[in-house]
């Protein structure tokens, strides 16, 4: 039999979820929400009541809520009790667990990376390293959740590992103190050659700001005299961190006014905001930029890249951007679950809706990747023959650009076509484990020529 909960529980959880801290007198409209909560309670003790089986009314509840939610928008969601974890650990930007990246590759638990300074990398683990044991019991199979519930934990617990590492003939056994480790958003920081530097940012968490401006200041050290700012495949995250690496690169108008990054609007005011940039006296504020962006850059993404092709301050690179411009607040629910509502749209300093349209809910997520676009120069953004309907905006120097959703690039870039046959190796990890492979024979010899000086690799090394 399945577990029963409480009718006027459920009911207290709907009205939380409804009400999310805000004043009832807001919330009560032409159809009263009372009305129609009297009548979800009658629906579900109904149903507890006559229905032919027993049924979980906990479930039935979060089913409700999880369809109700999909009659407004894609990004208004749910989050269960057991999600809110994983949620709250990609955005503070640390975990607490052994400190390694894996992925799974033809059933194994395999290595990709320690993190630096947890307690796997202060171990030795390495990267192609096969965990095959956890705790003594096998770990063959094991689903990326059961990976994640074996060796995450509370910071000073402790995990036994079995190893098999390339070239030992016996199983590595480690015994490892479970620490917080820090998940980096900056994800790469090099230089590509004597001038330009490249930095990869993969989300927008908690610390983004602080790890961006260290690695500026790395680069700068290095000679950057100019910058490449990957957002490609970027979903986005806290809006206060997109805002703050604008202002690393946009400085204030003539006469130190300040210059609008994003402003939202919404049908309540205190959620109608601006944001602006100001004068910093960095050399960013200058320097040659360029930032790219795909197809899967989205959100905070769209508003660092909007604000920068909005202002002329740099070219945007690579594929039309998601088109998700819709700002979400997250309630906590008293059952340790929260709603993540929409309560207001983004929109770049020109005018315009980052937000694409989401009429066809089936194949909005499709659309993003399923665009037609023209390779190639896009600096006027003129309007295909496709699609003529698109808004026009204006850039800061009076360049045509377009809305609809989404950033369209100044230089269409899609990316390389490759084979069928390369799909299936990508997909059966075979690229991956020849580079591994190749580097737990030869990776010291490359390390005792090049270091870490990845300018100087890329011009000396030679495949045999």
């Amino acid at each position: 039999m399945k577990k029963r909960f409480s009718i006027p529980l459920i009911v207290t959880v709907f009205v939380i979820a409804f009400i999310g801290g805000t004043q009832v007198n807001h919330l009560i409209s032409g159809d009263n929400i009372y009305e129609q909560l009297s009548k979800f309670k009658d629906v579900l003790s109904l149903t507890e009541k006559y229905y032919v089986e027993d049924v979980d009314t906990k479930n039935l509840t979060e089913h409700a809520i999880t369809g109700f939610l999909n009659e407004l928008d894609p990004h208004s969601v749910y989050i269960k009790p057991q999600q809110m974890q994983k949620v709250t650990e990609d955005f503070q930007g640390r975990f607490e667990g052994i400190g390694v990246e894996f992925s799974i590759v033809n059933d194994t638990i395999t290595v990709v990376q320690p993190i630096g300074g947890g307690p796997s990398a202060t171990l030795g683990i390495m990267s192609n390293d096969k965990i095959v044991r956890i705790d003594g019991k096998s770990s063959v199979g094991f689903s990326t959740e059961q990976v994640m519930k074996g060796l995450k934990g509370p910071k000073g617990t402790k995990v036994s590992v079995s190893i098999h590492r390339a070239g030992n003939k016996d199983l590595l056994e480690f015994e490892i103190v479970r620490d917080v480790i820090p998940l980096y958003s900056v994800d790469v920081s090099t230089m590509l050659n004597d001038k330009v530097g490249y930095i990869n940012v993969t989300r927008f968490a908690e610390t983004t700001h602080k790890e961006m401006v260290a690695a500026l200041t790395k680069l700068k050290g290095q000679g950057m005299k100019q910058l490449v700012l990957d957002l490609r495949s970027n979903p986005g995250g806290y809006l206060d961190q997109a805002v703050k690496m604008s202002d690393l690169f946009l400085e204030a108008e003539p006469g130190g006014k300040p210059r609008k990054i994003v402003y939202t609007l919404s049908r309540r005011n205190e959620y109608n905001e601006e944001y602006f940039a100001y004068t910093n006296s960095n050399e960013y504020e200058k320097m040659p930029l360029i930032v790219l962006i795909s197809n899967g850059s989205a959100s905070a993404s769209e508003i660092v890249s909007g604000a920068v092709q909005d202002w002329d301050r740099g070219l945007i690179v690579g594929e039309t951007s998601f088109g998700k411009g819709l700002v979400q607040r997250q309630f906590p629910l008293a059952d340790g679950s929260a709603l993540r509502l929409t309560i207001s749209r983004y929109y770049t300093p020109s005018g315009r809706l980052i937000q694409r349209s989401y009429e066809n809910k089936d194949k909005y997520q499709e659309e993003a990747f399923t665009r037609e676009e023209e390779e190639g120069e896009n600096i006027e953004h003129k309007e295909s023959t496709a699609d003529t309907s698109r808004p026009k905006f204006k850039t800061a120097k009076g360049r045509v650009i377009l809305g609809g959703g989404g950033i369209t690039p100044d230089f269409i870039v899609k990316p390389g076509n490759i084979t069928k046959y390369s799909v299936q190796l990508n997909r059966r990890n075979m690229f991956y484990e020849f580079i591994a492979g190749y580097l737990t024979r030869s990776g010291d010899k490359i390390k005792a020529a090049y270091g870490s000086d990845m300018i100087a690799f890329n011009k000396r090394f030679v495949i045999d």
